[in-house]
């Protein structure tokens, strides 16, 4: 089957997309300190690919426009708990007798479910907080990029970011922490990773305008019209195929 450029570049978008929030999920468990503003900030890992996610939902939510978005969404939510249950099912296969041996150097069955099962927490909130937020995302940049068209794009690219990561720094943290630390704590932990989020959003501008020139420049692509309902009108090269057509 011949693919174009278009259908390639949603491929390796969504690709891109799914594994940052898989692997975003599974090390989350993780938390970290920094001190980006001169006090100590606490942080989990999985900050590390979920901006990825975000700066992929406006790239294709502008390039091919909210249903396709939306579409990576639930693809990416699929593989998000396929990962679970392959996780669940892995866990709950006994282990080999000789990794019991007190000299096994090898994985244990102790640090295994302690590095996997952990996470299982953390997945379910994290993917409770992706949809919310996600959907947010989607329809805030929507929102905006129907009231500038193609103007300001550091508008819709941050300002529906900003107003997502609040979405999802407060839901998941709520749901992954709450009982297990202090209402103080988990405060601290939303403000810290709320500061973060914002700031990394601020500074993936740049990255944004970077992608928009690639991919107008050397694939001839350009953003999607969209209609009063969200629906794709135009944008697209006529030697490629219409956007409608991978929503």
């Amino acid at each position: 089957m011949h693919l174009d450029a278009r259908s390639k570049l949603f491929i390796i978008l969504s690709s891109i997309f799914s594994i940052s929030l898989v692997v975003g999920d599974i090390i989350g468990g993780k938390l970290i300190q920094t001190a980006p503003w001169g006090q100590p900030v606490t942080l989990t890992v999985g900050m590390i690919p979920f901006p990825i996610t975000f700066l992929l939902t406006d790239v294709i939510n502008e390039f091919y426009g909210k249903r396709a978005a939306r579409f990576v969404t639930i693809v990416g939510f699929s593989m998000a708990l396929l990962a679970y249950l392959f996780i669940g099912i892995s866990a709950s296969i006994p282990i080999a007798p000789m990794t019991r041996d007190p000299g096994w150097k090898g994985v244990t069955e102790d640090a295994f479910n302690n590095v996997f099962m952990s996470s299982r927490r953390m997945i379910a909130a994290s993917l409770t907080a992706y949809l919310v937020s996600q959907f947010t995302d989607i329809a805030v940049f929507h929102a905006l990029k129907e009231r500038t068209g193609k103007r300001v794009l550091w508008l819709r690219a941050s300002g529906s970011t900003a107003v997502s990561q609040l979405i999802d720094t407060v839901v998941i943290n709520l749901l992954a922490w709450w009982g297990v630390m202090s209402g103080k704590t988990i405060l601290n932990i939303m403000l810290s990773s709320y500061g973060v989020k914002f700031l990394i959003a601020i500074g993936l501008t740049p990255v944004i305008y970077a992608v928009h020139a690639v991919l107008q420049r050397f694939l001839n692509l350009d953003p999607v019209t969209l209609g009063p309902n969200g629906e794709v009108l135009g944008g697209t090269p006529k030697t490629l195929p219409s956007p409608q057509g991978l929503e």
